[in-house]
Order: C-alpha cells, then sequence, then structure tokens
C-alpha cells in the first residue's frame, strides 16, 4: 500500500498507544536504597506528565504524553505497593537486602545484593529476590553450596 493512502499522524496514533509497563505479581520487597529509588523515579514520572501537559502540544507529541501517564502509572502502583523489607535473621544466612559472594568452580569470585525486582541491575552487582539466583542461595549459610546456571557455588560471605 502506498504510504499516500495513510494518514499522516497513524505512525504518531500508534505510538501514542504504548502499552503499560508489566507489573510483577510477586511481593515489591524493596530496601531503603531501592524506595528512596522508586520515589526518585515517581516524582521524574510527574514531571515529565507535567511536562508534556504543559507544552501544550499534546495534539503534536502524543507520543511524549504516552510515555509519560505510562511511567506514571507505573512508578504509582509499584510505590503504592513498595514493602520496605531490612535483613532479618543471623548475619551469616542469606537474606533479602544482603550482599553474598560466592565462589564458581572454575575459581571466579562473584558477589550480588539480592534486592527488589526495580532495584536489580545485575551489571550494578544486585539481583532480583526472584531470579534464579538469588533463589539458590536465599536461606544458605558461609560454606554452603547451591546450584547456579547448571555448575555449583560456594558461598564464601555474607554480609
Amino acid at each position: 500500500m502506498s504510504v499516500a493512502f495513510t494518514k499522516e499522524g497513524d505512525s504518531e496514533a500508534f505510538a501514542a498507544d504504548l502499552l503499560d509497563r508489566p507489573i510483577s505479581s510477586n511481593p515489591n520487597l524493596v530496601t531503603a536504597r531501592g524506595l528512596a529509588q522508586l520515589d526518585s523515579s515517581l516524582a521524574a514520572a510527574r514531571a515529565a506528565y507535567g511536562a508534556a501537559q504543559a507544552t501544550g502540544g499534546v495534539a503534536e507529541d502524543r507520543t511524549a504524553m504516552a510515555r509519560a501517564t505510562r511511567d506514571l502509572r507505573y512508578f504509582a502502583a509499584r510505590r503504592a505497593s513498595a514493602q520496605l523489607t531490612e535483613p532479618t535473621g543471623p548475619a551469616d544466612v542469606v537474606h533479602f537486602g544482603q550482599a553474598v559472594t560466592f565462589e564458581r568452580e572454575d575459581g571466579r569470585r562473584q558477589t550480588f545484593r539480592i534486592v527488589g525486582e526495580d532495584e536489580a541491575d545485575p551489571a550494578g552487582g544486585s539481583v532480583s529476590y526472584v531470579s534464579p539466583l538469588a533463589r539458590a542461595l536465599l536461606g544458605k549459610t558461609v560454606g554452603d553450596t547451591a546450584m547456579v546456571a547448571g555448575g555449583e557455588v560456594e558461598i564464601i560471605s555474607v554480609a
């Protein structure tokens, strides 16, 4: 079909119909740092929404308004359901909010902090508590082993 038969605004209208960001069905556990990040993201989403409204060009840039609205809904819902969770229990047992160092079979040592889903950043050293890695390590103690990604790891320390 030739572009001569399409409306100029069709691509803009399609972009404005952004799907909502998926919200996990898991409890929204957060660390104090994760809660602060949610607050910051919610404030940024409110600011983006206000800016999109203030430009008056909503008809010209419906994508910006749709993105701002979508993000505002997501972060408002995540903030409302956030459950601040601090590590509890013995210090040598892996719990939510703690950093765990383990050694792989090939001798590599890795450290990850177990955090909430929105706070997780594997490249930055944090993983979600619902990730396979965290599930394998939660409840283990120093000296225990766990199966991670098809290999065995030994827990070296918990902080």
